[in-house]
């Protein structure tokens, strides 16, 4: 019984694949898998749109959506029809075709990511040994699209915010992937099956998950700061920073097409969060090992959805970066630190079993980011705060 809600989604499949003559039966497969992921995450997509709002709304002390349907829980379909029904508004002067079809290349490549993220046991569209490549590889498109609906829009604040959203993605994408590297030196495998394979081990109870070492808990922080930065998200959404460029790259867009940009970017943290799980979570393996019985796709939509409820509490609560404070960070700071966690990784896999290992990689993380923050804060010279308040 357990192992069949466990594999509940994939007996459905090849239940419903096993009606079709055998011809037709590898298709069948392929596109059974895909309409399921188009259709789950963009319903999430709506889910945590809602849950977004309401939680800001929240920590603003503030109602938020309370008017279409109780508690305001179909506020999503409300927005949906909104989009659907408003103009299509392209200037005159801008390049038409690029400007169609920028907000559809921004989404094929994102649903492209999600073929190959487990998201359960036997749970994944593709299976190639190298999905960690081709997820970064597909990832990358999205930087085009982003410049092609800057420049196509023949708007200042639109080419500018592309500029921006450019050197901040290809500036964070490279310690993104770097903090992915360390993963693949200890786990000997670029697919992200054999990575959650491989973190699927317990010992007394416990998971042996990648953020549960020194190296694994620091490449996740820079791979979490990296990964927010990379979907445009506060405090790094200076791309739409609407008090300097009004709306970003996106600044012509109306109706479906600022839909789409604005579905692309929530499946885009989906997508992130999904590859962050795999890589350092644990991906759909249980957090304690008395818990296997409950169904793998559960752990690992609870992970992500974690994920996202994170972002958005980041997002209420830290102020936007400027420009040189963010690209110095990335450059400075991540980049370095990640660079140095791959030969902490090196010493974890060298040093052997023990717990020598252990006290040398965390001393070594530990010291270089207290060596780092000392170092800035000198530079910069900042201090205590003090604060006055009006009499």
């Amino acid at each position: 019984m357990v192992s069949t809600l466990d594999q509940i989604f994939v007996l459905l499949k090849h239940w419903l694949v096993g009606l079709l003559p055998s011809v037709l039966q590898p298709a069948a497969g392929v596109l059974l898998s895909v309409v399921a992921i188009v259709c789950v995450f963009p319903a999430l997509f709506a889910l945590t749109v809602l849950l977004e709002r309401k939680g800001l709304g929240r920590m603003q002390n503030r109602l938020g959506p309370n008017r279409v349907g109780p508690f305001g829980i179909l506020q999503p379909i409300a927005d949906a029809i909104k989009s659907l029904t408003k103009e299509d508004i392209v200037p005159l002067r801008a390049d038409a075709l690029i400007h169609f079809l920028a907000p559809l290349v921004l989404v094929v490549a994102v649903f492209l990511e999600f073929a190959v993220v487990p998201m359960g046991r036997n749970m994944v569209l593709v299976d190639m040994d190298a999905s960690l490549l081709f997820f970064f590889s597909i990832g990358a498109s999205t930087e085009l699209s982003v410049f092609m609906a800057g420049w196509s829009s023949r708007n200042k604040y639109s080419l500018m915010g592309a500029m921006r959203a450019v050197a901040q993605m290809i500036s964070y994408e490279v310690p993104l992937l770097m903090s992915s590297v360390a993963v693949v030196m200890i786990t000997g495998s670029l697919s992200l099956v054999k990575i959650v394979e491989a973190q699927n081990q317990y010992t007394y109870g416990l998971p042996h998950w990648n953020i549960f070492t020194p190296w694994g808990c620091a490449g996740f922080v820079m791979f979490a700061i990296a990964a927010t930065a990379e979907t445009n998200r506060s405090p790094f959404d200076l791309p739409e920073g609407e008090s300097e460029l009004v709306a970003g790259y996106f600044t012509e867009y109306s109706g479906f097409k600022f839909a789409l940009f604005f579905l692309g970017e929530y499946l885009g943290m989906f997508s992130i969060s999904g590859l962050g799980t795999a890589l350092f979570l644990g991906g759909w393996s249980a957090p304690f090992s008395f818990l296997w019985w409950v169904p793998s796709w559960i752990w690992f939509f609870g992970k992500v959805m974690l994920s996202i409820c994170v972002l958005i509490w980041v997002r209420g609560t830290l102020p936007r970066l400027r420009q040189d404070q963010l690209m110095n960070f990335a450059w400075k700071f991540v980049l370095p630190m990640t660079l140095l966690n791959l030969v902490d990784v090196a010493l974890w896999r060298f040093l052997g079993e023990g717990w020598l290992r252990w006290v040398v990689c965390s001393a070594v993380m530990l010291v270089a980011y207290v060596a780092a923050a000392l170092t800035g804060l000198r530079r910069d010279h900042i201090g205590p705060r003090s604060y006055r308040y009006a009499e």
